[in-house]
């Protein structure tokens, strides 16, 4: 696995990123800042509801690693909103104002509140995004009865004028049967063949699988084209295995994949990072 505790920098990537550009247009350096590809950092994190390993819960503790990754976009999973074990905290605005991000909730859950006068418990995925949320959609995905229901939360971002879509989702954790069926929900609700597209999640399952091959079919997987080592995602403190994934369509090109360990016990999964290329934007 490889063990960064600081994210790497950025203006190499920006610089590698302009002389793409400059290659591709046979342009000056400057001209092709205006309008070659451009960097984006995008991370998952399924942050066990704020609580370690240990199941003590500091949602700022989760806030400080999303902090030091320098993400532009980050999906979560096991995001809870009013729940008594979490404080009764409106987790997804409270981190979303504690990083001056915004953000995007898809409930899975939603259940009546566990104390009189309280809001309604959720439970499900979030986005937070440097860059505005022009809109957001969430799919619940097949279930199978007496399970935990699932979900795609889709958020439409605005990334220096360029439309990206950006998916999180979070599969069952115990039945390959209904995540294959999950899967292939997913590729219908995303398309055959998208683009500026970036799906991430806690997928339950490793590479292998008829479950991820459904995926990736259609999107790519950044650890193997820009990632060094096993990528272990879970669990945090032993990790043994990539079950934490960032899939981007093939238009957009991962410079980096890394496992991020500056802090194993913020949660009981790792944190997954990439910067991508995005591809250049034509305007008329």
């Amino acid at each position: 696995m490889n063990h960064l505790n600081t994210a790497p920098s950025r203006r190499r990537f920006l610089a590698a990123a302009v002389g793409l550009g400059a290659t591709a247009a046979g342009t000056s350096g400057v001209a092709a800042a205006a309008t070659g590809p451009r960097p984006l950092r995008v991370a998952t994190f399924n942050i066990h509801h704020g609580a370690s390993p240990a199941d003590v819960t500091d949602l700022d503790r989760v806030a400080r690693v999303i902090q030091a990754m320098r993400v532009d976009v980050v999906g979560l999973q096991e995001v809870d909103r009013f729940w008594k074990r979490s404080g009764f905290v409106d987790q997804p605005a409270w981190l979303g104002e504690r990083l001056g991000m915004r953000h995007a909730f898809g409930a899975n859950l939603d259940s009546a509140p566990e104390e009189p006068g309280r809001p309604r418990r959720q439970y499900g995925t979030a986005v937070l995004s440097r860059w505005p949320i022009r809109s957001w959609t969430n799919t619940h995905l097949p279930l199978v009865p007496g399970h935990e229901q699932r979900g795609l939360l889709q958020a439409t971002l605005d990334v220096r004028g360029t439309r990206v879509d950006f998916a999180v989702t979070h599969l069952q954790h115990d039945d390959n049967q209904e995540r294959e069926r999950q899967s292939a929900r997913i590729v219908e609700l995303l398309g055959s063949s998208p683009e500026r597209t970036v799906l991430v999640g806690d997928l339950n399952a490793t590479s292998e699988t008829p479950e991820i091959r459904t995926l990736t079919d259609v999107l790519g997987d950044v650890w193997p084209r820009a990632g060094t080592g096993d990528g272990f995602t879970y669990d945090s403190v032993n990790p043994h295995a990539r079950i934490d994934f960032l899939l981007p369509s093939r238009d957009l090109r991962p410079l980096t994949a890394q496992v991020f360990t500056a802090d194993p016990e913020a949660s009981d999964h790792l944190p997954v990072m990439s910067d991508l290329l995005l591809p250049v934007c034509h305007r008329r």
